[in-house]
């Protein structure tokens, strides 16, 4: 929350806590008095005689009073009766509240609040507030940032004092990466790799605060010195990360996924770093299977044709394919046959092609002209895996029930190839 709803919510409390505390003391003391009659003697006198009478009257019908006992008694009742009620008794006014109490109310209604908040700027702290909303927004931002810097000052000291002391530089370099400091992150990183240039840590360090002085492109030296940190330690951490990320900048997705793969077992999986890595691998596998759908687009090149562009023989696979004798009953004429290559790590296909099981043993030649990418070519590879398909289903992605067969690790440049579908997909 910001400071300034901090302070609102706060002040707002603050003042609803005083009206509640107004509203029990004033309304007793604000109240205006009506009038309020007392009962007279007279009114008492009158009541009396008649229940006097009443009893008269009682006495006499239980046999009690005779009837000229009765009527001396009555008359002796009437004449005291009438004689009150001639007697001339000043009415009672209804007495008001003093006005004492009312001018004592519209005082604490003025006076409560101005002492409640005076006495809170006099005694209180009202700094407080926007200080602990600030400290609640950056917990670690005021204390953090002096350790942090307090710390920077000690190491440089100690690089001072010690410019051979390798440990120094690279504890200096992770801290100034760690706070955005890149410039002298890539100063430290270099000092450290100097000294130590057999360290994959330092040279993945370096390698990274390189890349964010290159506008954080990977490609070039930054990425020779991540292949030399993993060439050191292939499971150094942030050569991992940064050969992921790489190889996703250059759209080698297969290769993005592998390094992805690696560091990810390295890290405690509730972690919100692991559960970044692991989305980034799964961002890279979906680029995979975007590539993949790209067979659907393929001409209907049919296998043994000659490529429209010639290749060098080094850049092609030749071959054929042909169906397993038990399995030729499983197959028709018209069923779809894919063919492509993979590089062995995995990823989207370097060269296709589709043709029918009616042309069986298919005569195939794979080349650059086969790519469904310009960046991902088989001329790019050494070997690579070959797999056919009759493709049942009619998914060039497969399916259960399609007929597979596959080679693995075939060089490339290699001639007479022969690959055998000798396999139905479960």
């Amino acid at each position: 929350m910001s400071p300034f709803w901090t302070v609102s919510l706060f002040w707002a409390a603050a003042a609803a806590c005083v009206a509640v505390s107004l509203v029990f003391v004033l309304p007793p003391l604000l109240r205006r008095s009506v009038a309020e009659p007392k009962a007279g003697r007279r009114d008492i006198n009158i009541a009396v005689y008649r229940d006097q009478l009443r009893e008269m009257e009682a006495d006499r019908n239980s046999g009690l009073l005779s009837a000229e006992q009765y009527q001396t008694a009555r008359l002796e009742l009437e004449t005291r009766l009438a004689e009150d009620a001639l007697v001339q008794e000043a009415q009672v006014v209804a007495t008001p509240k003093a006005t004492g109490a009312r001018k004592l109310g519209f005082s604490l209604a003025a006076l409560l609040p101005v002492a409640s908040f005076g006495l809170y700027f006099l005694l209180g702290n009202p700094a407080a507030i926007t200080a602990v909303t600030e400290a609640q927004a950056h917990p670690q931002a005021a204390q953090g940032e002096h350790d942090i810097m307090k710390m920077i000052q000690q190491v440089e000291e100690r690089t001072r004092q010690e410019p051979n002391d390798v440990q120094a530089w690279t504890l200096l370099a992770r801290t100034y990466s760690a706070v955005g400091h890149w410039p002298e992150a890539l100063n430290a990183w270099e000092k450290a790799r100097k000294l130590r240039p057999d360290v994959a840590g330092i040279l993945s360090g370096y390698a990274e605060a390189l890349a964010v002085s290159r506008n954080r492109v990977l490609e070039g030296e930054p990425m020779a010195l991540i292949l030399k940190a993993l060439e050191l330690d292939p499971n150094d951490p942030k050569g991992l990360e940064l050969a992921a990320i790489g190889n996703f900048q250059e759209r080698n997705f297969a290769k993005a996924v592998f390094y992805f793969k690696q560091l990810y077992k390295q890290l405690p999986p509730e972690t919100p770093y692991a559960q970044d890595i692991l989305e980034a691998q799964k961002e890279a596998e979906r680029q995979i299977q975007v590539a993949m759908t790209g067979l659907d687009n393929l001409s209907n090149q049919q296998a043994g044709e000659a490529p429209s562009t010639a290749s060098a023989p080094r850049a092609s696979i030749r071959g054929s394919v042909d169906i397993a004798p038990a399995l030729k009953a499983k197959v028709n004429d018209q069923d779809m046959v894919v063919l492509f290559a993979r590089a062995t790590e995995g990823g989207a296909p370097v060269a296709a092609i589709r043709s029918t099981a009616g042309r069986f043993p298919i005569r195939f030649e794979l080349n650059d002209s086969l790519a469904m990418s310009t960046d991902n070519r088989l001329s790019n590879y050494k070997q690579v895996n070959i797999t056919a398909r009759v493709a049942k289903s009619g998914d060039v992605k497969g399916a259960p029930g399609d007929l597979e067969g596959s080679l693995n690790r075939v060089n490339v440049g290699a001639q007479d190839v022969r690959l055998v579908i000798d396999r139905i997909r479960p």
